[in-house]
């Protein structure tokens, strides 16, 4: 059987997030993962409002149900405010490969969720196909070496404290992760445009974050942090188009036309993807046990796919 679109868009997902990694591992660490998410935010308001300006003539969704900003809003917080704000910190410190393996976790607690909640069921091709990703993305992530990833960590804090740090970020980031994607399908009915979810998603998350920044008193600090790393920009903006504007939107799409548990295990293929990447640019050893966890992953879509 051939994919659906739904399952074609999660592997587009994939692809932009693995870039996007990459501008917000470089924009992390330049200015933190807070204030990266900081600005992270204003960028993808800029780009989807004026996205979604042109296609729907208006910057934001205006007739949109109350209960549907309710969801996605809800989605937007607690999946992009709260788990990237920990996604950006596993990045920092164990690398965007380490980093979003742990995001490895959410296809199966996303599809243990999307059972309970949704009543969704999976076949046993689905089943077989979600086992061996993950499988392979358990595997790549065991063979990592804890002392060679957080060297690029904060180096005020102790090397094995760092590493334990970067595991619960990454967890609360897969959390946050399964729960933002439930949210979303719940907003996603009646073939509600993706684009327009992903505008609720993001204005809610910038919403709440800038509330908390206000509160905290550092409105200015971060753009005087911005203004000083200005260098840094780029990667933000960069990590900005790929991630919250083409890789969002596709995911939303993804979601809305196949089931969560088979959207969300090709979405967390981005450590695969990053092999090369990690190994060319961010100067990490790739291991014959990394490859073969990927061709075991790969394998793994291709089931999810195919059959």
């Amino acid at each position: 059987m051939a994919p659906n679109l739904g399952e074609i868009a999660a592997l587009m997902t994939a692809i932009c997030y693995s870039t996007s990694s990459v501008f917000f591992t470089l924009a992390g660490r330049k200015f933190g993962p807070l204030v990266t998410n900081r600005l992270r935010l204003i960028t993808a308001i800029l780009l989807l409002g004026t996205a979604h300006w042109i296609i729907f003539g208006s910057p934001i969704p205006i007739d949109t149900q109350p209960i549907q900003w309710f969801w996605l809003g809800s989605s937007g917080i607690i999946g992009l405010a709260i788990g990237d704000l920990f996604l950006f910190r596993a990045y920092i410190i164990l690398g965007p490969r380490i980093g979003l393996l742990f995001l490895s976790l959410s296809p199966a607690l996303t599809t243990l969720l999307a059972w309970i909640v949704l009543g969704e069921t999976l076949s046993s091709a689905n089943m077989i196909g979600i086992l061996l990703t993950l499988l392979g993305l358990t595997w790549v992530v065991l063979e990592s070496n804890p002392k060679r990833e957080t060297t690029q960590a904060d180096k005020s804090l102790p090397r094995q404290k760092r590493y334990i740090t970067g595991i619960m970020a990454g967890l609360i980031a897969a959390v946050g992760q399964s729960f933002g994607m439930i949210l979303a399908k719940f907003g996603l009915t009646g073939n509600f445009p993706p684009l327009s979810a992903n505008v609720i998603r993001m204005t809610s998350a910038f919403v709440a974050l800038w509330i908390v920044t206000i509160i905290q008193g550092q409105v200015i600090t971060t753009f005087q942090q911005a203004h000083n790393q200005k260098s840094g920009l780029k990667y933000i903006l960069g990590g900005s188009f790929f991630g919250p504007l083409i890789g969002v939107s596709l995911s939303l799409f993804a979601i809305q036309n196949t089931d969560l548990g088979v959207a969300s295990t090709i979405i967390a293929l981005p450590p695969i993807f990053l092999l090369p990447i990690s190994h060319f640019v961010f100067k990490e050893k790739i291991s014959w046990r990394a490859v073969a966890g990927t061709v075991l992953a790969v394998t793994g879509v291709g089931i999810l796919f195919w059959l």
